[in-house]
């Protein structure tokens, strides 16, 4: 058991620090994984997860096509014109926007779309960039976390776990709204010196017009018709009995016939790296599955709590949040989603619990919901916590808006710290108060 351990540790090492791109490090150790017998390698082939490959590549797909009509920048401009020009109320708009694409799109691709517009408004409106391009970073990864398909940590555990798409939205959206909320007002009372415009910055955007920014309205339409039916997928996904991943990869398919694009250009758009990157860490998690390794980690953490399933669950939240925080979140939570799953049926046999209803509700949910909460909002701890943050900073650095690691902690670990505290609060509330 310790050698597959310590070449996991090995490439986590380089994975994190980043020595290394971190899909040469994922593969080279499933390489290692495999070549050294820790695992067979049909194994290891069985254990990446499909479902998590094509929801990744068919939203990749669509979000490219969506791109190039137009349509984010112009809901930018048309949020600008809403807002008057005001510069706290635009930003207030720019993370609501941030933080529902987010919740549909994924947040590194959310950050993609609104960075650069973003960059574009402040300096027509002669606003410091650098505090709202962090907190688009932050409130990606918030938004990100409402639903199954927001943030690749939600994608992971609902493909892993079963938990469906409308398992997402009644669970995690509600603490989401919450801490959404309480950090919007946080944020107003902290920027509204800061983000005040002049009389002629705000004549320039009231006469901006919005209309020009669509490239392509006949493929919008389309477009939108197609992104419509895979979302009503998503929802219908449980009582059809389809995975998302081939809802996803079939309704990006539909809207590439539909809207006449090309495929090899849509396919030139999908992010390779990050799908070869989730396919080496399988790979790797399956040669520590095979050894017994999160058995023996599940054990000493319900040593830890004392066999408290409250103290167990709550747990998770916090330590999941500060890794996360230290650490991508992705890598995180394929390690801790196998330790979760060897906890439930201890406390399942301990609380005498068989109906697998019942063992689903009241064990594996509150475990899950945890983790899914801890992980993801636990990204906004640092520069280095969620992929969003790093792609944001890649894009601010190159137009000349530096994001250095502590110019993000200051703002992102305060607000990780109070969205833990309204986690913590409504996983006690719904599942054990």
């Amino acid at each position: 058991m310790l050698i597959p351990i310590l070449v996991f540790l090995l490439i986590y090492f380089f994975i994190a620090t980043e020595l290394i791109d971190k899909t040469i490090a994922a593969l080279i150790g499933a390489g290692l994984m495999i070549g050294l017998h820790f695992v067979h390698y049909e194994a290891a082939l069985h254990a990446i997860d499909l479902n998590v490959i094509f929801l990744l590549i068919g939203m990749m797909i669509v979000v490219n096509t969506l791109t190039d009509t137009g349509i984010f920048e112009w809901l930018a401009i048309k949020l600008a014109r809403l807002a008057k020009g005001n510069g706290l109320l635009i930003t207030v708009f720019f993370m609501i926007l941030t933080a529902v694409l987010s919740a549909f799109l994924d947040n590194v691709t959310t950050v993609i779309l609104m960075a650069p517009i973003t960059i574009l408004l402040c300096q027509l409106l002669e606003m410091p960039a650098v505090p709202v391009l962090i907190m688009e970073a932050v409130f990606s990864n918030i938004g990100g976390a409402a639903t199954l398909v927001g943030d690749p940590p939600n994608i992971l555990i609902g493909s892993q776990t079963h938990l469906s798409f409308n398992d997402f939205i009644l669970n995690m959206t509600p603490p989401v709204l919450v801490i959404m909320v309480l950090l919007l007002g946080v944020m107003a009372l902290m920027f509204r010196k800061q983000m005040r415009t002049t009389e002629q910055t705000r004549k320039r955007i009231e006469q901006s017009r919005p209309e020009k920014a669509i490239l392509q309205p006949l493929v919008l339409k389309k477009a939108l018709v197609v992104f419509g039916l895979i979302l009503t997928g998503f929802f219908c996904g449980r009582l059809l009995d389809i995975e998302p991943g081939i809802i996803a990869l079939a309704g990006a398919m539909v809207m590439v016939l539909v809207c006449k694009k090309d495929i090899h250009h849509s396919l030139m758009h999908v992010e390779w790296n990050t799908i070869l990157f989730f396919a080496g860490l399988f790979m790797m998690i399956a040669a520590l599955e095979h050894h017994h390794v999160f058995e023996k980690m599940g054990d000493f953490i319900l040593h830890i709590c004392g066999g408290n399933l409250m103290a167990t669950v709550l747990t998770i939240l916090w330590f999941s949040a500060i890794a996360s925080a230290i650490i991508d979140n992705i890598p995180l939570v394929m390690a801790m989603i196998p330790l979760v799953k060897g906890i439930i049926p201890v406390f399942a046999l301990q609380m005498g619990l068989e109906d697998p209803m019942l063992i689903q509700s009241q064990i594996a949910e509150p475990l899950l919901w945890a983790l899914a909460l801890g992980a993801c909002l636990g990204g906004n701890g640092t520069l280095v916590g969620a992929s969003a943050n790093v792609v944001i900073a890649q894009m601010a650095n190159r137009n000349k808006c530096p994001i250095t690691f502590w110019s993000f902690t200051k703002y992102g670990f305060p607000f990780m710290i109070a969205s833990l505290i309204v986690a913590h609060l409504y996983l006690y509330l719904r599942f054990f108060a």
